[in-house]
């Protein structure tokens, strides 16, 4: 017989105990937790608790005396939770001796502090149409607009935000264009111009060089 059917004949001998080992070993670990849970200060049976095996998708609810049943493994951590109570969490000891392990457990009120609420009286009519008419309501985007429209905004916006790219590129070219239009010769004096007399006097009116605060 070879060394390599000697070796099946092994495994196939010592499958079946190792198996019946682990079976064993998984029986033993396994506990029937059953119980009841109570309210903590006056020690009635607590309705629909929700009783979860940490980390995994079992548990079960407390029947409406408090007493509740599940299976779990030894060393398993336990949560208590219910509305109104502070969640407990317990953990299967695992020194059981048996399948079987009772407990009562307590749940203590969760207490809640809402921020307090100033109840007053409905005003009166007077009352009302007092409030009403001196409310400041604020201006909507519109009416915004609209008083940035009018013409003193306008020449204070003027004076006082810079040009933009187009503006800018725009008055560098005029300069440009009157300073090659009048190349190689002396520029002529605008103070005989009555075009630039026109505009001084359109911008002196305007306030255009009054003193800026």
């Amino acid at each position: 017989m070879t060394k390599t059917i000697r070796l099946i004949i092994f495994l196939l001998l010592i499958t079946p105990v190792a198996a019946h080992a682990q079976f064993e070993t998984f029986k033993d670990s396994v506990v029937q937790l059953y119980g009841l849970v109570m309210t903590a200060d006056s020690l009635k049976g607590l309705p629909a608790v929700s009783i979860m095996v940490k980390g995994q998708n079992r548990g079960t609810i407390s029947n409406d005396q408090g007493v509740f049943s599940i299976v779990v493994l030894k060393g398993d951590k336990v949560e208590f939770s219910s509305v109104g109570f502070k969640s407990k969490i317990i953990e299967v000891p695992r020194d059981i001796q048996g399948n079987q392990y009772s407990m009562i457990q307590l749940m203590v009120n969760d207490t809640v502090y809402l921020p307090a609420t100033i109840i007053k009286q409905r005003p009166t009519r007077e009352q009302f149409e007092r409030d009403f008419v001196n409310t400041k309501v604020p201006d909507d985007d519109l009416e915004i607009a609209r008083q940035n429209n009018n013409v003193a905004t306008r020449r204070l916006l003027m004076t006082s935000v810079p040009a933009d790219g187009s503006e800018a590129t725009s008055q560098f070219l005029r300069q440009r264009t009157q300073k090659m239009y009048y190349s190689g010769q002396v520029p002529p004096m605008n103070i005989f111009n009555p075009f630039a007399w026109n505009e001084f006097i359109k911008a002196w009116k305007r306030g255009d060089y009054k003193k800026k605060n």
